[in-house]
């Protein structure tokens, strides 16, 4: 599933974090979209999350695969010692920029509450041809916590018209900074790429070309991603 010899590239976040990236992660990635295309009647837009698209969740063997990757690839990497849980799914972004709610509008966290001897680490696999669509980027935020947990619950209570005038953020994708997150960095996609890095750090998909955005797996911005709750271990690289 899984290519055995992976090359490791890191590329440095901030002073404290990494981004992990593995190309040609998978041996045979067609086969992935040939499976998302075949179920693509199972997508569904899952009420839990904030995620502009729909998803489909994998079995648990598959998951159990990519967490044993992990673990031998990447974890000890990212300050973790042994998986708590962790779950998979394929996923492609649909929604068009003007009809999102204000809480896509910015950069985002996976699975804050977690205690602080635990970690979480997120994964994303690209499945679109390169140049199709952007990648990821990492946000530092420029507010103090109380402030900027402030802003992240205000962007799932108000409406698009008083979020916008209390905070002055515009809908649509976040690519780039704003008066509230510093952009740090962005990993480009690429067809077969694997990225690993601290689902802690503010982040999202760069969105610029959301015209082209779609259900069919074939052309849609698909994903494989990953999400790993972990006991801690080390400071983060």
């Amino acid at each position: 599933m899984f290519n055995p010899r992976p090359e490791i590239v890191r590329v440095p976040i901030d002073a404290e974090h990494s981004c992990y990236v593995i190309d040609d992660a998978l041996q045979e990635p067609d086969r992935w979209v040939d499976y998302a295309a075949n179920a693509r009647a199972g997508f569904q837009r899952e009420g839990f999350n904030a995620y502009p698209g729909v998803e489909l969740r994998m079995p648990d063997a598959v998951s159990a695969r990519l967490d044993e990757y992990f673990a031998v690839h990447i974890r000890s990497l990212l300050g973790a010692r042994r998986t708590l849980r962790m779950y998979s799914r394929l996923a492609m972004v649909t929604d068009r920029a003007e009809s999102l709610e204000p809480r896509q509008w910015i950069c985002h966290r996976d699975r804050m509450a977690v205690p602080p001897e635990q970690c979480v680490a997120a994964s994303v696999l690209y499945l679109f041809p390169d140049g199709a669509y952007s990648g990821t980027s990492f946000y530092r935020a420029k507010r103090s916590a109380q402030e900027t947990d402030l802003l992240v619950h205000d962007s799932g209570t108000l409406d698009r018209e008083a979020f916008a005038a209390r905070y002055g953020i515009t809908a649509g994708y976040q690519t780039d900074s704003n008066a509230w997150f510093e952009k740090l960095c962005s990993v480009p996609a690429r067809w077969n790429r694997l990225i690993f890095y601290d689902g802690s750090l503010f982040h999202c998909a760069d969105i610029t070309a959301d015209a082209l955005l779609g259900d069919d797996p074939r052309t849609a911005r698909l994903t494989l991603n990953g999400f790993f709750t972990c006991r801690r271990s080390a400071v983060v690289r």
